[in-house]
């Protein structure tokens, strides 16, 4: 197994001095190294070809033990040196203080094909950042991760990538609802693949510590090497750079809103400055459609992350961004600008978004009033969000209203919620949207097939990914091999497996690990 090593991070940055493994404050410095803790026993529960592929290995060194040893910290790669970041960050809204990588480790930065990545660790063991936690990841977490970083690449948005999920052979203690009822469970690692792994909280860090010299230090080293295309020097430089992440990180949660992704742990520590989901946690699939919905335990009462408010919180953290990057740029007026832009930017790409979810090709002013009416609609009645905007697709220009609700009531949960109201509120839009596609030029089947690329068939609903833990917990880890076939063609009809186009069961409604999740699931 060869990997090409390019070691820049640890090479043009500031180290931590101390390599002691031990949580605690560690000031002027972009990582600290740290080695793996040895698995007892590791072994591969499944690769993605495709990621190793990106890296330049075949099928044979997955198989191999060399890829067994590193991507489960038994070993390290030759001429590598692991490290761990720190960074700080907004939790909840508040200010937390220096936080890091308290259970991932860096292994490594690779190139191949003119593309450089960074190869990380999640549940290999503690760092200094690991404050009272032990540094390790749970099977169940680690499944989640893997399964749903390569689904979102395959449905478009933009993510980390996971090209392993590897048993460690130890047990973890871990308490899953924080009821204060800890029990052991297996131990996994996953091998999480990014351009690089720095945050919101990688600037802010240095910024709440007044380091000007590391935040410069750390901030040129990025538009280095990950924003090539920005030429402009100074103060320009920099607004160039923040305009940048404004843009990716708005691209993202356009495509969140569009598949009906929750992240359930938007904290500034949890955003990427390239615009990739990041740290897949308590996240969740919003399944009836409802803005409130949130997969946190930890957010139940105050819903700060729930569906609706994703895109607010991005800004709220880009405001954090922006307050971090302002010690080198010393004139809030630009950043206030970029700023101001997103909301409106983000309006009209919604707006996008929406007219290619409902099948408009022609825009027209009064679309947003329809879209709006639908969603509210939406809302009335618990409504399968995945199973109806696939469904619209079927509906014909010559349809009736009658026949047009047919299409869409599968998506419904239980159609004796329905009301006359609703009923009659449903024909009303209906009729609007029958009007409306009857305007456009593309034929019927052309709009279904423009309709099919945007809304999928398929997801990683919360309790298909519970159904493979469950089975993977007994040592059979059929359903998460099933899974990710099925995940890479999310798009595709599959007719093969039309079992799991289906609105969730009855028994996963309030099942742990179906509906919400706590931070360590």
């Amino acid at each position: 197994m060869k990997l090409h090593i390019q070691n820049n991070f640890t090479t043009e940055l500031p180290a931590d001095p101390s390599e002691i493994n031990i949580p605690r404050q560690v000031e002027r410095a972009c990582f600290s190294y740290v080695t793996p803790k040895q698995p007892s026993n590791p072994s591969l529960i499944h690769a993605s070809a495709e990621v190793a592929n990106l890296l330049g290995l075949s099928q044979s060194d997955i198989q191999s033990d060399d890829f067994l040893n590193v991507f489960s910290g038994k070993t390290v790669y030759p001429n590598t040196k692991p490290f761990a970041l720190p960074y700080a960050g907004h939790q909840f809204g508040n200010w937390a203080g220096q936080l890091g990588d308290g259970r991932a480790i860096n292994l490594t930065e690779v190139t191949h094909d003119n593309k450089s990545y960074t190869l990380q660790l999640k549940g290999a063991g503690p760092t200094p950042y690991s404050r009272t936690a032990d540094g390790f990841a749970v099977l169940r977490s680690s499944i989640r991760e893997h399964l749903c970083a390569e689904a979102m690449h395959y449905l478009g948005v933009p993510t980390t990538r996971s090209l392993s999920l590897m048993l460690s052979g130890d047990e973890v203690l871990r308490d899953i609802l924080y009821n204060g009822n800890p029990a052991y469970e297996k131990g996994a690692v996953v091998c999480r693949v990014a351009p690089s792994f720095i945050r919101f909280g990688s600037f802010e860090l240095f910024y709440s510590r007044n380091d000007r010299v590391n935040l410069k230090l750390l901030t040129d080293f990025t538009i280095k090497h990950h924003f090539p295309t920005i030429k402009s020097e100074g103060i320009t430089k920099y607004l160039d750079f923040f305009q940048a992440i404004t843009r990716t990180t708005l691209d993202m949660i356009v495509h969140w809103q569009r598949v009906g992704f929750v992240h359930g742990v938007m904290n500034t520590d949890n955003m990427s400055i390239h615009g990739i989901t990041i740290d897949y946690g308590p996240y969740g699939w919003l399944e009836d459609y409802d803005p409130n919905w949130t997969p946190n335990t930890t957010d139940r009462q105050n819903k700060r992350y729930r569906f609706g408010n994703q895109p607010e919180i991005a800004l709220w953290n880009l405001y954090k961004l922006a307050n971090a990057l302002y010690l080198l740029i010393n004139d809030a007026k630009p950043l206030e600008e970029i700023l101001n832009a997103y909301s409106v930017d983000y309006q009209k790409e919604y707006l996008n978004m929406m007219r290619n979810k409902i099948g408009f090709k022609i825009i027209k002013e009064e679309d947003a009033i329809l879209i709006e009416n639908l969603t509210e609609l939406l809302q009335l009645v618990e409504t399968d969000m995945t199973i109806f905007f696939r469904n619209l697709g079927n509906i014909q220009k010559e349809d009736t209203t009658e026949a047009a609700f047919d299409t869409i009531k599968e998506a419904f949960y239980n159609e004796k919620d329905i009301t006359e109201t609703t009923l009659n509120n449903w024909h009303t839009w209906l009729n609007h949207y029958s009007d409306r596609i009857s305007e456009e030029i593309l034929t019927d089947d052309e709009r279904k097939q423009q309709m099919n690329t945007v809304n999928p068939k398929y997801v990683l609903r919360n309790y298909m990914a519970q159904l493979s833990i469950d089975e993977a917990d007994k040592g059979d880890y059929s359903l998460v091999n099933e899974f990710f076939e099925l995940l890479k063609k999310p798009y595709d009809e599959q007719p093969d497996s039309q079992k799991w186009f289906a609105k969730r069961p009855d028994w996963a409604r309030d099942k742990v690990g179906c509906s919400m999740l706590s931070c360590s699931s």
